[in-house]
């Protein structure tokens, strides 16, 4: 069978190479296609048709200013999937370019499947309209979903969290905290660590880092070290730190957050993978900092909370502090409880086992290549 997938940016990068490692063990004949990352070359054994680093754009001025490169992907995307005519489309999250495309497979009799829907539950609702008409089956990877696109009529199928076994994976293969530390070179190895995840993007960076290294300051008697993001170099965290102490960890977030007593972590995928390991954590989104700019992002959020522990869990259990209410008073204030037993912390760590347990234990990538691969024989069975 023949097999395109596409996926815009680095976690989906991840996500869909497991789901190409996954097909090759049920179906020995399949032919790939991807748009995609270094992971997905690798499981595939070629070189991506596209690769996604000239996807990724983040923010208004960065779309328009990228604007013709992107419709020029796009068109190339587009004229991929009419030459090769997969059996089956795979789209990664990403929707604003996968849409598009979903929508130019189907209208070419194409199959398209969806890998991590998009997060419509949270806001652009209106794009349940295309997914329903363009994608034949819809993979999620957070049980709420389900039960958000029923509403709509539209049936998906829930297919465990891919963060599960990955995490469960890197918590197996731990070096001893003391290597970690020499390794890394982290220098007061007495004092606890605290690490510092402030996103994947340089914009997320410029935004959360300066306030969650002004927070540390007060408290001296832990140390801090900033989990980095793989295309992010060290010189732009140092920049952005002015901190000559700035300790930085690069290739091994897990390990930093397993060994960290708490975390300061920016809202995405970051905060269910530390609620996984079981790390307190206090969620940050600093934005622009603009009340004005929180006022829209309200009016604009279909959703109670932001952060994937509470989402899944439908409960407040770890601290969201969004825009303007995300400050150096309020992360410390917020952190100070998780430091040491409390009732905060106990808290969250409970939090953290229910919403596990909401999470099952299906290895997402097996699941989802099965459902695939074998409707796909069906299929030709039946013509």
């Amino acid at each position: 069978m023949k097999y395109m997938l596409v996926a815009g940016e680095a976690s989906g990068d991840l996500h869909a190479s497991n789901v190409i490692e996954s097909i090759k063990k049920l179906d020995s004949e399949a032919e790939f296609r991807f748009i995609g990352g270094d992971l997905m070359s690798k499981a595939a054994r070629k070189s991506p048709d596209i690769h996604y680093d000239k996807l990724n754009v983040m923010g208004f001025s960065e779309v328009l200013r990228k604007l013709p490169a992107l419709l020029s992907n796009l068109k190339a995307a587009k004229k991929i999937v009419r030459d090769f005519h997969p059996d089956v489309l795979i789209l990664v999250d990403y929707p604003g370019f996968n849409l598009k495309l979903a929508k130019f497979a189907h209208n070419n009799g194409i199959r398209v499947d969806y890998f991590i829907s998009p997060k419509i539950w949270a806001w652009k609702e209106w794009r349940v309209r295309d997914i329903k008409k363009y994608v034949d089956n819809m993979y999620s990877i957070l049980p709420f979903e389900e039960n958000f696109y029923s509403k709509h009529k539209y049936k998906v199928k829930y297919v465990g969290n891919p963060s599960v076994q990955e995490i469960d994976f890197a918590l197996g293969h731990l070096p001893p905290k003391k290597h970690f530390i020499e390794r890394q070179g982290l220098t007061e190895s007495d004092k606890p660590l605290i690490a510092l995840l402030p996103g994947s993007r340089k914009g997320e960076i410029r935004n959360n880092l300066p306030i969650m290294i002004e927070a540390m300051k007060r408290f001296p008697d832990h140390q801090f070290a900033v989990a980095a993001a793989p295309a992010i170099p060290e010189k732009f965290y140092r920049e952005v730190a002015q901190d000559p102490g700035l300790q930085v960890v690069f290739g091994a977030t897990p390990i930093l957050l397993k060994y960290s007593v708490a975390a300061l972590v920016t809202s995405g995928t970051a905060t269910l993978e530390t609620a996984l390991i079981g790390t307190p954590q206090v969620v940050c989104y600093r934005a622009n900092g603009n009340p004005v700019s929180y006022k829209i992002m309200e009016k604009l959020l279909k959703v109670k909370y932001v952060a994937l522990p509470n989402l899944i869990v439908n409960n407040s259990i770890v601290p969201e502090l969004l825009v303007h209410n995300c400050t150096v008073d309020s992360v410390a204030r917020e952190l100070s409880p998780l430091l040491q037993p409390s009732p905060k912390r106990e808290w969250q760590i409970n939090g953290y086992r229910n919403m596990r347990r909401r999470l099952g234990n299906s290895v997402a990538s097996d699941y989802v290549a099965e459902l695939i691969v074998e409707s796909l024989k069906d299929q030709s069975t039946k013509h």
